[in-house]
C-alpha cells in the first residue's frame, strides 16, 4: 500500500515542481504589477459604466505578454542570472528547465497575448503590447550590459501597461493614459535604483552596466532617486487638473509622493558617509525602506484614485 502511494506521489511531486518553475519563468512579481496597472487603466477608461469583458481581455492579455517577456528575459540572461546570488536559483541557471523550453514557452505566450489584445481589444492595444514586449527584450535587456541609460529605456515598457488597458476600452490615447505612463515611469526610477543599490555587487558580478555598479559614493544614484521622486510628486497636480483624482485622493497621493521624496532626500544626505562601513549600512537601510515604500505606493495610489471615482 505504502509503495503504491509513493509511486503516485513521486510523479505528482515532479509535476508540482515543474509547475512552480514555469510560474517562476513568468516573473510573477513584475507581471503581477503590470497586470494590476493595466487593469487600472481599463477601470479609468470605463467612464460610461462597468463592463466585465474588457477586464477579462486585459487580464489574460497582459498576463501572457508580461509573463512571456519574463520567460524570454530569463532565457536571454540565463548566464548572467547564474552569476548573481539573487537569481542563481532560477529555473534556467539551476538547469531545472532547458533553455529551449523557456524560449518556446515565452514566445508562445507573448504572441498569444498580443494577438488576444489586438483581436479582442483593439489594434492600438495590440500595438502598444507588442512595443512593450519588444522594447523590454530587444532594447532594455541587451543595453544593461553596456550603459546605465538602459534603466531609462527600461522605464518605458514598465510604464506602458496602463496604456494597454486604456486602449482596449477606448482605442485612443488621451491625457489620462499619458499621465499614467509618466507617473509609472517616474515611480520606477527610485523603485529600481533603491534595489540596484542593495544588489550592486550582484550586478557587478554579472557584468551589468547599472549606475550603482560604478557609483561608490551613491551620489549619482541618490540624485536620480531624488529627481524622479520630485517629478512623481510634481505630476500629482496634473492628475487633479485632468480629473483623475478628487481633492481627497489628490491629498493622499501627495502624502505618498512626499514620503518617497523624503526617503530619497535621506539617502542623498547620507552619501557622504559611504566610505565607512557604518555609513554604507545606514544607506542600505534607507534604500531598503525606499524600496518597500515604492512597493506600497502603486497599490495605494490605485486604491485611492479608484475609490474617488466610484
Amino acid at each position: 500500500m505504502n509503495t503504491g502511494v509513493k509511486i503516485i506521489e513521486r510523479p505528482l511531486a515532479r509535476i508540482g515542481v515543474r509547475a512552480v518553475d514555469y510560474v517562476t519563468l513568468l516573473k510573477p512579481e513584475l507581471t503581477g504589477l503590470s497586470v494590476l496597472t493595466a487593469l487600472f487603466g481599463t477601470f479609468l477608461a470605463q467612464s460610461a459604466g462597468f463592463e466585465l469583458r474588457p477586464f477579462l481581455v486585459v487580464l489574460a492579455g497582459t498576463m501572457m505578454v508580461g509573463g512571456g517577456a519574463g520567460a524570454l528575459n530569463q532565457f536571454i540572461e540565463r548566464r548572467e542570472d547564474a552569476l548573481m546570488k539573487r537569481t542563481e536559483r532560477r529555473p534556467l541557471p539551476s538547469a531545472r528547465v532547458r533553455p529551449v523550453e523557456a524560449l518556446l514557452f515565452g514566445s508562445l505566450l507573448s504572441v498569444a497575448g498580443v494577438v488576444l489584445l489586438t483581436v479582442a481589444g483593439s489594434f492600438l492595444a495590440g500595438t502598444v503590447a507588442f512595443l512593450t514586449s519588444a522594447s523590454y527584450l530587444f532594447l532594455y535587456t541587451p543595453l544593461k550590459k553596456y550603459t546605465p541609460a538602459a534603466t531609462f529605456v527600461g522605464g518605458i515598457p514598465g510604464a506602458l501597461p496602463p496604456v494597454i488597458g486604456w486602449t482596449v476600452v477606448r482605442a485612443d490615447i488621451t491625457i489620462e493614459p499619458v499621465l499614467l505612463f509618466l507617473i509609472l515611469f517616474a515611480w520606477q526610477m527610485p523603485h529600481f535604483y533603491s534595489l540596484a543599490w542593495l544588489y550592486r555587487k550582484d550586478y557587478e558580478r554579472a557584468g551589468f552596466s547599472i549606475l550603482t555598479v560604478g557609483d561608490s559614493t551613491g551620489r549619482r544614484t541618490a540624485r536620480r532617486m531624488f529627481f524622479y521622486s520630485a517629478l512623481l510628486l510634481a505630476l500629482m497636480p496634473a492628475s487633479l487638473a485632468a480629473g483623475m483624482t478628487t481633492p481627497l485622493s489628490f491629498a493622499v497621493t501627495l502624502l505618498l509622493g512626499a514620503g518617497m521624496l523624503a526617503l530619497s532626500w535621506m539617502f542623498l544626505r547620507n552619501c557622504g558617509r559611504a566610505e565607512s562601513e557604518a555609513g554604507v549600512k545606514s544607506m542600505n537601510v534607507i534604500a531598503r525602506r525606499l524600496f518597500f515604500a515604492s512597493l506600497v505606493y502603486i497599490p495605494v495610489l490605485i486604491l485611492v484614485i479608484s475609490a474617488g471615482r466610484l
